[in-house]
């Protein structure tokens, strides 16, 4: 299949296809004195991806080019859209050895942890985009010459900070991603993967008891809370059933279930991808479980249709049922985890915004894991 970019508008290329397009695009001039201002590349499926170019320089008496590629991102909702992907490439004499030698510069990042695709120490350019690099210049090349091939992402330090990145131990930049070199709208199937990175990190730290929170407030609280390294707590969004399901295949033995209330009340409904626009029965969960405290009838109407759980929250603690309500809902999260994931056992601790204690279900195996602070409430 051919995807023409230069009018295309509903898919995407990836960082992994700008740097095989910028890498092209300057051997090319190198080789042949034409500055290209698009090119074509082959991914590993035979599709056509034909990607504009931005900028070419260079200096062929020093064999040197710099080649500036922009990304985009189609339909698809991307932080890294527009951004320059900016590829110094150098022709050598080659003896032998690494013939195509892929490197970083300014804003790609380098894996610091184990577990991820890319070893320890290295730039954080995956095997994918390398492979697509090397399937697209190699045939430009004459039998004496190598080249290597310098990514660089301007803004890219900035841009990790928004991401996973420094989580999963990659720092000062981003990682060159992408294995067809296409970006597809919806992707949350490659938003799904990237947390699962989360996993294997811990896994290779030999860590078989982790803490799942929905994201930064349960992170944030986390690190302040409980006795775990930061590689034990796995931000998995709104997909619990995808990643404890992904955690049970790789031998994950306990989960200690850790967030704010408005995500976790959902579990106690059996609500296992708790986007709103899946299911939302936070106010009826909270409302049933609060009945079995409050008997006012007006009290319960407010909590039903309260426009936050905060606001829940602050009903339950005039009321004073706040910390039974939020037990029977940790204990519920446990019983319905345990029920479904039986190869796992589970604990749950509920917290507010600011990261107040709401309630807790905590298994004798997960007591080393919280501070003696969390049950002074």
């Amino acid at each position: 299949m051919i995807y023409d970019f230069r009018r295309e508008r509903k898919y995407g290329y990836t960082t992994g296809a700008c740097a095989a397009a910028g890498a092209y695009c300057g051997i090319y001039y190198l080789k042949k004195g034409v500055k290209l201002d698009y090119v074509e590349i082959e991914n590993d499926r035979g599709d056509i991806l034909i990607i504009p170019v931005e900028r070419v320089e260079g200096d062929l008496s020093s064999r040197r080019a710099r080649v500036t590629v922009r990304k985009f991102a189609g339909e698809d909702i991307d932080i890294t859209d527009g951004i320059e992907v900016v590829v110094d490439t150098e022709i050598v004499k080659w003896k032998g050895g690494e013939r195509i030698r892929i490197v970083g510069g300014r804003g790609v990042g380098i894996v610091t942890k184990e577990g991820l695709q890319v070893k320890k120490g290295d730039w954080a350019i995956n095997p994918k985009p390398r492979e697509l690099i090397v399937k697209n210049i190699i045939s430009l090349l004459d039998e004496d010459e190598g080249v290597i091939v310098r990514i660089s992402i301007p803004r890219g330090e900035e841009l990790a900070k928004k991401t996973l990145n420094p989580k999963l131990g990659i720092v000062g930049g981003i990682s060159i991603l992408g294995t067809t070199g296409i970006v597809r709208p919806m992707s949350q199937e490659a938003y799904r993967e990237s947390l699962l990175l989360q996993l294997d990190v811990a896994l290779a730290k030999n860590h078989r008891i982790l803490v799942f929170t929905p994201g930064n407030i349960g992170t944030t609280y986390g690190r302040r809370l409980l006795n775990v390294e930061e590689d034990q707590i796995v931000e998995v969004s709104n997909f619990w059933d995808f990643m404890i399901d992904k955690a049970e295949e790789k031998g994950v033995e306990g989960i200690l279930i850790f967030g704010h209330a408005g995500k976790i009340v959902k579990l106690a409904g059996g609500i296992y991808n708790t986007h709103s626009k899946v299911a939302d029965g936070r106010n009826e969960i909270l409302t049933a479980y609060s009945s079995l405290y409050i008997h006012s009838k007006d009290v319960l109407r407010r909590i039903l249709y309260s426009n936050t759980t905060e606001e829940i929250i602050e009903i339950l603690r005039r009321e004073g049922v706040l910390h039974r309500v939020f037990n029977d809902i940790a204990k519920r999260v446990v019983e319905r985890a345990r029920d479904r994931w039986k190869r796992i056992d589970f604990s749950c601790v509920i917290i507010d915004m600011r990261g107040n204690i709401l309630g807790s279900h905590i298994g004798d195996r997960f007591l080393p894991l919280v501070k003696k602070e969390i049950f002074n409430w």
